[in-house]
């Protein structure tokens, strides 16, 4: 399916773009440029579309200041923005075509989940091969929590830099937990005291006292929101070590918890079912008939928004709790952890094509500088960056981001950034599917075995 879309999307991008990005570092023009460095930027960003805020503020703050400090330097910079307004998958198949044939933006914007994919084709190549020792000794680095870092990361090695991340946590209806006897600072250290919490509610009243994503009308949701976070409650990962997991206890341990709360009368099975059921989920909860969700901070900032969210809550700040996921038990999740978490994100990368990789990592390093990060987040646009000391002081007026910022990344995981994920994802949301609609959890995971085995070449390729 992904090779199809893929596929499908050159010949859109080849039709739409002309492939008219002139290679890296070089001059548009015929005449020499002379002692004038010329860097470009690329980014699914453009001003008047997709991603505004971003295209803005490259082309008004970035590029001018850079300039600038490099000139303070006594260096003829020039920065030119190549700004797109695609969809994620046409754009990827242009950054594809552009490295492939040694062309492409010196620095470039890709999403976390194509980094292992493009670094395996030869597309990018680690930040030290193509920009030296400065590469690793950035002093930002130590501003990055290791978790965030591995996002950057593929067999070791930093490939980008991270640009943003999120994180996933339980939010709750503090009123309805009120009138289910329930604290209002409610933090589960299992599994079970999160079963616990429903059946209180349930008998409360609550229409859906949990709701965790399942099934494959809510796509990468349920991966995310859902089977990856109780997968890594359980101490497993889905892909570990060049290993794929397939039917393993932690599967089957995350899969009984989807039965325990849709077999247990805890969720509505029909809304994972629904092709709107994610978005029916939101207006419930805003309409106080969900007690507790798993979701990412996009819900708190884009959901139930009191003045922008698309299911608002005037009272959000009042009434929604939000806690971290527990492990299955203490001491239980991966890597040990008593919580969990799962994360996504974008990545900034120097084009190993370039002709001048210094002053392209310089350009790479700025645009993530405490000054920069600060002025890209003002006015509206306050999010979760990659760096401690930014967010401590960008965050001061937002508990949520601060919570995740603080409590939830140094302890979170990402999901593979390899081309057989996509796949594997779906056949993840089948299995929970399938659980939802009544089979049994041990099978469900092993058919998943079997749909993993032709997914990634085999029986050799999954951990036993």
């Amino acid at each position: 399916m992904a090779l199809r879309k893929r596929s499908v999307g050159v010949v859109a991008v080849i039709a739409a773009a002309g492939l008219g990005l002139a290679a890296c570092g070089q001059s548009s023009s015929s005449g020499g440029g002379g002692d004038t460095i010329e860097l470009s930027i690329a980014q699914n960003a453009i001003q008047g579309g997709k991603n505004e805020a971003a295209a803005k503020f490259i082309a008004d703050w970035v590029i001018p200041k850079f300039q600038e400090a490099q000139k303070a330097k006594g260096k003829d910079v020039t920065v030119k923005f190549v700004p797109s307004g695609v969809d994620d998958e046409q754009y990827k198949t242009k950054l594809s075509l552009d490295l492939k044939s040694g062309k492409g933006a010196d620095v470039i914007d890709i999403d976390s989940i194509w980094a292992g994919e493009f670094a395996e084709a030869g597309y990018i190549k680690p930040l030290s091969d193509v920009a030296g020792a400065e590469a690793d000794s950035w002093d930002g680095w130590s501003q990055i929590p290791e978790a965030v870092q591995g996002m950057a990361q593929f067999n070791g090695k930093r490939y980008a830099l991270p640009v943003g991340t999120d994180g996933r946590v339980l939010y709750f209806n503090k009123t309805l937990f009120a009138k289910a006897g329930l604290p209002a600072d409610w933090q589960p250290k299992s599994w079970q005291e999160v079963l616990d919490a429903g059946t209180k509610l349930k008998s409360s009243g609550v229409p859906v006292p949990i709701q965790i994503n399942a099934g494959t009308a809510m796509g990468e949701a349920t991966s995310m929101q859902g089977v990856l976070p109780l997968l890594a409650g359980a101490g497993g990962q889905v892909q570990q070590d060049g290993k794929w997991s397939g039917a393993s206890q932690p599967l089957k341990d995350a899969l009984g918890l989807y039965q325990k709360i849709y077999g247990g009368g805890l969720g509505d099975p029909k809304l994972q079912q629904e092709a709107k059921g994610r978005d029916k989920s939101f207006q419930q909860f805003a309409d106080g008939k969900i007690g507790i969700l798993m979701e990412g901070d996009y819900f708190w900032r884009g959901v139930v928004n009191p003045k922008t969210g698309v299911a608002k809550m005037a009272d959000r700040d009042q009434v929604v709790g939000y806690a971290m996921i527990p492990a299955m038990e203490p001491g239980k999740g991966i890597r040990g952890q008593d919580f969990v978490s799962m994360s996504g994100g974008a990545l900034r990368t120097v084009n190993p094509n370039t002709k001048h990789p210094k002053e392209a990592f310089e350009l790479l390093t700025f645009m993530l500088s405490p000054e920069a990060l600060k002025e890209e987040t003002k006015d509206g646009n306050v999010r979760i960056t990659p760096r401690t000391d930014v967010n401590k002081e960008i965050l001061a007026g937002e508990p949520l981001l601060t919570f995740i910022s603080e409590k939830v990344l140094p302890l979170t995981a990402y999901r593979p950034p390899v081309a057989a994920y996509p796949q594997v994802s779906v056949a993840l949301q089948e299995a929970t599917a399938a659980v939802v609609g009544g089979t049994a959890p041990d099978q469900a995971a092993a058919d998943y075995q079997k749909k993993l085995e032709g997914i990634v070449g085999g029986a050799g390729n999954i951990a036993s």
